[in-house]
């Protein structure tokens, strides 16, 4: 069973399936060690890493296991990062949430934004009961993120990574659709 890949509207940003004419911004965003300092892989050092990365990103869709969605900003039309679900199971309405955004995106709203967006299709129109998302246990503005996104850390799993040769932990999140509050912060 395919998945339709959406476009995706919020006030400041459109979440749409990526193109072939997305490689160039999508090498810049994945070859950035500042920006994959968290990373579970090390940055890109060859451009046919970003075609290979959008061509599996159809795969993806065709097979049914999830979507990613480039992130643009509305204003000026600018690629500045991905959000995706993935490991979509419709049987146990449940998938993961990832995300990766540009360095001069950070700060701005915008990864909690564009998770809104993508949070608000996969409880309404995938009708998900559970949504997970892992992070470093470094990356404080990622744990950020998906706490005002109304998740809950749920546990760490230890020594799961090894990040630019250090091994490190990840936090595990999860939202079940009873607690998503789709316009505002988490109840308190």
């Amino acid at each position: 069973m395919s998945l339709d890949t959406p476009t995706l509207h919020t006030a400041r940003l459109r979440l749409r399936p990526f193109d072939d004419t997305d490689a160039n911004a999508l090498f810049a965003l994945h070859s950035s060690a500042h920006v994959l300092r968290y990373w579970d892989a090390p940055p890109w050092s060859e451009r046919a890493r970003a075609e290979r990365f959008i061509r599996a990103c159809r795969t993806m869709a065709e097979e049914g296991t999830g979507a990613r969605l480039a992130v643009d900003r509305v204003s000026d039309g600018v690629f500045i990062g991905w959000c995706s679900l993935t490991r979509w199971n419709p049987d146990y309405r449940s998938a993961s949430m990832g995300y990766c955004f540009d360095d001069a995106a950070w700060g701005h709203g915008y990864a909690t934004e564009a998770g809104r967006g993508l949070l608000q299709w996969a409880f309404d129109t995938l009708d998900l009961n559970r949504v997970q998302a892992e992070t470093d246990t470094r990356n404080a503005a990622s744990a950020r993120v998906l706490e005002k996104l109304g998740f809950v850390r749920e546990g760490t799993l230890r020594q799961d990574c090894i990040v630019n040769g250090e091994v490190s932990d990840s936090w595990v999140y999860g939202l079940l659709r009873r607690e998503w509050r789709p316009t505002s912060e988490p109840a308190a």
